[in-house]
Formats: C-alpha cells, sequence, structure tokens
C-alpha cells in the first residue's frame, strides 16, 4: 500500500548522504524543514544548507554548521555571488555524540528560527529572500532517520509523493481531490496529555500527522480519536513497549471492543522517534509509520464523523501535531 502524504506536509525517509534534493513548492515564509537523525559516535561537523538552485557551489541563503573541535560550537553563515559572508557563532552544542536528535528550520518574516530537540537554539537573519532557496543540502557525520518540509506545496510540474509517473502532467493536479487532507496548523512540541479538536469532525480523507519522543524508560502511550458528547473512542492505539505489541480498540456505548494486535513490524521503540500517518477513509483508518503501512483498522463507530477530539496520553514527548 503506498504511502500518499498530504498536501503540505512531504516526507523523505531514511535518505542517503549527502543529501542534495529540491525542497517541494520551494520555501516560503510560514514553512518549515523538519530533521530527525543520529548523530555519529564520533561526529566531528555536519552541515544542513539552504541553497539556490541546484549548483553544489551555488549561493547559500543560510548555512547551518554544528562543530565538536574541542571548542564545541555551532556556526552560521550565508554565500552570496560565491562569496561567504559573516560568520556568527554560538558555543554551545545543542547535539550529543551517538544521541537522537529532531532539527526544525521555521522560516519567519526576518529570520530562520532554529529549534533542537524541541528547545529554541538560535535566530538567523535573512540575508538572501527565502523564495529564492530552492534545494536543501545535508552532509556529515549524522546518520538521517527523515527529512519532512512542512507548509509547501509541490511545483506544477512535481509528481505527488507516493503516485507513479504518468505521462499527462495535468493528471496529478486534476486528482488533486484524491489526495488526504489536513485542517489545521501545525502545532510544535505540544504539552502532554496533549488534546486537540477536530474542527468540524473527522471526514473522510482527512489525515492526522503524529511525531513524537518515546522516553528511554517510557512503558506505553496512547493515542484516542474520541466523541466528546459520548466519551466513544473510535480508535485507540495503545503502543506498549515491555510487551512489544501496539494494541488498537474501540470504546463504544461504555464497553471494549476486541483487540487487535497483529503487526508486520513495530515502529516503537525506547529512545527513539516515531512518524505517525493516521489517514480515515470510508470503511476504516490507514495507519502509517515512518512512511511505510502499519495497519488498518475497519470502522466500528458507523458516525465516525462524531469525533472531534484528538488525544495523546502516557510516555511520550510529541514533536508536532497536525490535525
Amino acid at each position: 500500500m503506498a504511502y500518499v502524504p498530504a498536501p503540505g506536509y512531504q516526507p523523505c525517509y531514511h535518505p542517503t548522504l549527502p543529501y542534495n534534493r529540491p525542497i517541494p513548492g520551494g520555501l516560503s515564509i510560514g514553512s518549515s524543514v523538519y530533521i530527525q537523525g543520529e548523530a555519529n559516535k564520533h561526529m566531528k561537523r555536519f552541515f544542513v544548507n539552504f541553497v539556490v538552485g541546484q549548483d553544489p557551489e551555488g549561493d547559500i541563503a543560510f548555512h547551518f554548521n554544528p562543530r565538536f573541535d574541542g571548542w564545541d560550537k555551532v556556526v552560521f553563515n550565508s554565500k552570496n555571488g560565491g562569496r561567504w559572508g559573516s560568520e556568527e557563532r554560538k558555543k554551545s552544542m545543542p547535539f550529543k555524540k551517538g544521541s537522537h536528535f529532531e532539527l526544525v528550520f521555521m522560516v519567519l518574516a526576518e529570520h530562520y528560527k532554529v529549534v533542537v530537540n524541541g528547545d529554541p537554539f538560535y535566530e538567523f537573519g535573512h540575508r538572501l529572500p527565502p523564495q529564492m532557496v530552492t534545494h536543501l543540502q545535508v552532509d556529515g557525520d549524522l546518520e538521517l532517520h527523515s527529512i519532512n518540509f512542512l507548509g509547501g506545496q509541490p511545483a506544477p510540474n512535481q509528481v505527488p509523493m507516493g503516485y507513479p509517473p504518468h505521462p499527462d502532467p495535468g493528471f496529478y493536479h486534476q486528482h488533486m481531490s484524491s489526495l488526504p487532507t489536513m485542517a489545521g496548523p501545525p502545532i510544535f512540541n505540544p504539552p502532554v496529555p496533549f488534546m486537540g479538536r477536530l474542527e468540524g469532525g473527522l471526514m473522510a480523507r482527512r489525515t492526522i500527522i503524529i511525531k513524537g519522543f518515546i522516553p528511554p524508560t517510557g512503558t506505553s502511550f496512547t493515542i484516542n480519536f474520541k466523541v466528546s458528547s459520548s466519551g466513544d473512542l473510535a480508535l485507540h492505539i495503545n503502543p506498549r513497549l515491555g510487551e512489544g505489541a501496539v494494541v488498537r480498540n474501540s470504546y463504544l456505548n461504555n464497553s471494549w471492543g476486541s483487540e487487535e494486535r497483529k503487526l508486520c513490524h513495530n515502529p516503537f521503540h525506547p529512545g527513539q522517534f516515531f512518524d505517525l500517518s493516521i489517514r480515515c477513509g470510508k470503511d476504516r483508518f490507514k495507519v502509517f509509520a515512518n512512511g511505510e503501512h502499519l495497519f488498518d483498522f475497519s470502522h466500528r463507530l458507523s458516525a465516525f464523523q462524531k469525533v472531534d477530539i484528538l488525544e495523546v496520553q502516557g510516555d511520550v514527548t510529541l514533536s508536532y501535531v497536525q490535525i
């Protein structure tokens, strides 16, 4: 089953290094780039470049460069007309060798805002208009788990991810109505317990994105699709780390239904990040983890449109939620 991301959410899973690819739809104010990875145990440095054009030696609107060199620091710069600008430095290292990390670049009106592991780290003022940026480059002593482009739209000649090639480029835009949708803006690092309201209810083709981190000591957490008026749970997802199980169920008319546990793989492990895409279909939920199909859950609540609350509770830190 192909993973087809909703417009405005364009992920790339387990990319190889060096990474040098176009940013879907380009960069604009309000968009974000979200990177999950792991620093090498012997890390010396890595970089993330926001590049103008596909020339490897082209201009760089923003150069982000952590360096472990005895004077651990992060260097920020830009390159315009083939010449580097004045360096900005922060003598603070938010990355740990051998550890997982999440790195978010938010494109705001005056600057790039850099957030590492949920904590604001730096603001780099625009030296080149972000609209000029077309490509993202990443390389160095790290392993990439995922790169997610948030807020951009596919360019007119770009094939939406998950769709096979088609001889008519206009085919994809004639069929955009078949793509999953997202209604609300992204929420970064919300507290847990989390409760988000699904404005308009849970409609077919609506997609919920949940990105998070399971603490090394985590044992269990839950994700509930709830009807506020009755307390019914149309879908209850419960990763149980001690059992190595991901339990799915419903709670209707004050009674739990039959559990479902069968999985081809389990993406939830202590000390690791996860990326869930939960899509509501007409007859079932389709759930993907890190871009791979995880399970389907047939609707037990026929009026699933009454679901108006998303709940997340337990041993989890939320990085990003979009409902």
